[in-house]
């Protein structure tokens, strides 16, 4: 079967069947008589024809640091159903957190493998920006904020901000943060500044030395835990920069026979599924992953299309999720 003999079958002109696998525009009758005679036989065009006549592979590459990760696994979804909607495939690419993965594939994706880039990002070295600065292909940056490019990234200053304050307004005044590199500058800088400047607003100014880094993982949770205690002395709360590590840090202190919450009060950032299930439930910020998978989509559309009114930037908002923490 070619594209002659099925506009022949569908009594259309060949131009309406190649505008119809394009996406072009054709009346409601031709498309529905043309999908009836593919539906009959089969037919699918040819995905190399299609890319050397369109010069376009429906494809988008996708860079995200791991996947074993509620919010990361979250993005990718959203993604994935947006680019379904939009008949674009996606090349997922996972770098493991290796700066230089991230690096080989941007460097791949650069050569015109895919139509655009969506990249969940984490740190931005000089040559990170140098490499996105080559890019041939559009790109759409999620989870991170880089000043000139097209970016979907969660307020995270102020989430860490307000949760602070909550934890504060349970009536915890010897409070510890454990949080991320600060070269990650959504998670770890700005999360840290929302701490810091919180304990500072409500006259706690001590406590913004109380504070060990620590990496998205339960177990480095656990011993960061412990190495904040040993640092901080007796702390009535610990604020995590992401559930994972907020998960750790209630295992070390049980462990250690410390009553969570009555004790110390443990609080994550992410809102994943595993803080409504612990016992007990835990303090958290939720964040619309999924959402800023979706409209990362919908920018690198517009970027696509070439549309001048195209949004540069979003920042999504996220509130506190209780889950009936004391």
């Amino acid at each position: 079967m070619n594209i002659a003999e099925i506009a022949k079958m569908a009594g259309v002109s060949r131009a309406a069947v190649s505008r119809y696998f394009n996406d072009g525009y054709i009346s409601e009758e031709k498309r529905e008589a043309i999908r009836k005679i593919v539906e009959r036989t089969g037919y699918r065009p040819s995905v190399q024809a299609q890319t050397l006549r369109t010069k376009k592979t429906k494809m988008v590459g996708v860079i995200a640091p791991k996947i074993a990760s509620a919010s990361v696994s979250k993005m990718v979804e959203g993604i994935l159903s947006a680019l379904n909607e939009s008949r674009y495939r996606m090349l997922l690419a996972v770098t493991q957190n290796d700066p230089e993965k991230e690096l080989e594939y941007l460097a791949a994706f650069r050569d015109k493998q895919v139509d655009g880039v969506i990249f969940i990002a984490t740190v931005f070295t000089t040559e990170h920006k140098n490499m996105l600065k080559n890019l041939s292909v559009p790109v759409v940056i999620v989870g991170q904020y880089l000043p000139g490019y097209c970016c979907v990234f969660h307020d995270d200053y102020h989430a860490t901000y307000e949760l602070t304050r909550a934890v504060i307004g349970k009536g915890r005044k010897e409070i510890g943060y454990i949080g991320a590199i600060q070269q990650d500058e959504a998670a770890g800088a700005e999360r840290y500044r929302g701490f810091r400047d919180a304990v500072c607003d409500m006259g706690l100014e001590d406590l913004a030395g109380n504070f060990v880094t620590a990496a998205f993982t339960v177990a480095s949770g656990y011993s960061s835990a412990g190495e904040l205690l040993r640092k901080c002395g007796d702390l009535d709360g610990i604020i995590c920069a992401s559930d994972t590590m907020a998960v750790g840090a209630v295992q070390y202190l049980q462990e250690q026979g410390i009553a969570v919450p009555e004790q110390i009060l443990v609080a994550g950032h992410g809102g994943s599924e595993i803080t409504r299930l612990m016992n007990p439930p835990l303090l958290t910020v939720h964040y619309s992953y999924e959402k800023s998978g979706e409209i990362a989509v919908q920018m690198l559309m517009a970027l696509l299309g070439k549309k001048e009114n195209a949004i540069r930037e979003v920042r999504l908002g996220c509130h506190l999720q209780n889950n009936g923490s004391a």
